[in-house]
């Protein structure tokens, strides 16, 4: 049977993954009038939500900005039940916005996309996935996520270990019960940081295996009553204005004074109110923060004697100490006692700076010090972050150029929209982006909208495609590069450059200028007509 006779469908749209960003695309792309589909790996929707179930994962955006904005009647309708929002409760959340909205019935679940194939004579894409269906579209939009792609480090001996192996990205939807077990946890990065202290309180031996210190905050989170969800709700006009219009995408601002031209006073009690206010935003204080390292200094020292207060173990508290990177520079986790977990009988700490891990056999982990037995072991080892979700699909542009092989040396975009020799090809909130260093919701309807908008542009005009200059790739990579070098976020071995992937080239993947700016820039590169694309 020929390629032809095997392609069941042809539509305007697929949509690649079904978390925040693929929802609101499937959303306003039908809205437009296009025939869209919607594929995800899932059994349901939720992207990240649907499978980071881990004990304790929970956001570290404020659950009143971490929604939907498109909707006022959304907004008005959904009580949200905490500060920081737990994962069931923004997986319960996103099912209600698809049902809600009628997404489902566009969505095909239980189906991975494996391949997307231009077709140069048409300029339409064949998509493949792994329940061997074949659909021909006009345009592809990816929104798998920066976060979805599950880092599993290449330990020796894993698949030998006797006892349970889970990874915090793949947790079992039925939960996990550690009670009277020795357990290991790998990693100490934001799923580490917020199981720990849950696993902890089951397990009768926990080992936490340290391989970098980080920065944590706690999320101070809290209850919210019926008073102050009315209260957010009569001010979400401003409150979204101000998050538009912000860094990072939440209506909290910097400090209006640069660290050191405040009094020590002042930054004393402008750091105790963003430690109070809990979670990443702690890193944003002053807006010298993450460009000067004096500036950052004053901010780690203030860190530093919160922590060192609740840590028992001054020895203990050392180890947890970062002094490998300014505060900020990897992102930091919000977390629910995470410190004070140390002070705990069953807890254990292992540096592996130290000693590293040598491998793992039937009974347990073996590190340059000694062996230690184990029941069970959970790899809280993160992601292959922003292009890992992309290096699984083999996506075949002009002159059959796999999109894998143009970014050998690191993603290559044009404001992290559009790429040259792949047209009508759109990677939502991934490299080249604010992308994780923004509000991931509202990030999310920004790039959906400037999609949607760009495809009635073509509409409009009879065109039939929109294709990334390579010129506009080019200069918008030196862009991205020159402002990632002016900030103390380029010089930390954290995912924002691949470094936690062996042979992954260091390179700064998101856009550093704020996500106001951003907004600004692509919104004036569609006003003028595309400039920057070519319009076919």
């Amino acid at each position: 049977m020929n390629e032809s006779t095997t392609i069941r469908a042809s539509v305007d749209a697929v949509v690649v993954g079904a978390g925040i960003a693929g929802l609101y695309a499937v959303y306003r792309l039908r809205e437009q009038g296009l025939t869209v589909r919607g594929f995800e790996a899932g059994s349901g929707p939720g992207g990240v939500w649907y499978w980071n179930r881990y004990p304790g994962a929970r956001c570290d955006v404020e659950s009143v900005d971490y929604s939907y904005s498109f909707s006022e009647e959304l907004q008005q309708d959904w009580d949200w039940s905490e500060k920081y929002a737990t994962q069931p409760e923004i997986l319960a959340y996103l099912e209600h916005v698809a049902d809600r909205f009628d997404l489902r019935r566009h969505i095909t679940f239980d189906a991975r996309v494996t391949s997307a194939t231009l077709d140069e004579a048409t300029l339409r894409w064949t998509v493949r996935t792994d329940t061997g269906e074949r659909v021909s579209t006009r345009f592809v939009v990816v929104a798998a996520g920066p976060l979805s792609n599950a880092n599993t480090p290449a330990f020796h001996g894993l698949d030998e270990f006797a006892g349970e192996v889970h990874h915090t990205a793949q947790w079992p939807h039925e939960g996990i019960d550690f009670t009277g077990k020795r357990v290991g946890v790998i990693g100490t990065g934001s799923s580490g940081i917020q199981s720990i202290p849950l696993i902890a309180g089951q397990a009768e031996k926990l080992f936490v295996f340290q391989r970098t210190a980080n920065y944590s905050i706690p999320a101070g989170n809290a209850p919210l009553d019926d008073a102050t969800r009315a209260a957010q709700k009569a001010s979400y006009p401003e409150r979204r204005r101000m998050s538009w219009e912000s860094g990072g995408g939440s209506p909290h601002r910097a400090y209006p004074k640069k660290a050191l031209e405040a009094s020590e006073q002042e930054r004393a009690a402008a750091y105790e109110e963003r430690w109070q206010l809990g979670g990443v935003l702690f890193s944003k204080t002053f807006p010298d923060q993450l460009t000067d390292t004096a500036a950052n200094d004053t901010a780690r020292m203030f860190w530093e004697d919160k922590v060192r207060g609740v840590i028992d173990d001054s020895a203990v508290a050392e180890l947890l100490i970062p002094n490998d990177h300014a505060i900020g520079a990897k992102r930091i986790v919000t977390d629910s006692g995470y410190y004070e977990t140390y002070n705990r009988d069953n807890v254990e700490l292992v540096d592996l700076k130290a000693a590293p891990i040598v491998g793992m056999d039937a009974a347990g982990i073996a590190t340059e010090a000694g062996h230690y037995d184990l029941d069970a072991i959970v790899l809280a080892t993160g992601f292959d972050a922003m292009t890992g979700s992309l290096d699984k699909l083999e996506v075949i542009g002009r002159g059959g150029q796999t999109l894998k092989d143009k970014w050998a040396a690191g993603p290559q975009t044009y404001l992290g929209l559009g790429i040259d020799g792949f047209p009508n090809f759109f990677n939502l909130t991934g490299p080249g982006s604010p992308s994780v260093l923004a509000n991931m919701v509202l990030h999310s309807e920004l790039h959906v909208d400037w999609v949607a908008d760009a495809v009635a542009y073509l509409d409009d005009r009879g065109a039939s495609a929109i294709e990334a200059e390579p010129e506009a790739v080019a200069e918008w990579v030196d862009e991205c590069r020159t402002r990632a070098e002016s900030s103390l976020l380029n010089n930390a071995n954290s995912w924002y450059l691949g470094a936690n992937i062996p042979g992954r080239p260091r390179v700064f993947m998101p856009f550093l200028g704020g996500f106001s700016a951003y907004r600004d820039i692509i919104t004036e590169v569609a006003e003028s007509g595309y400039k920057g694309f070519a319009v076919r």
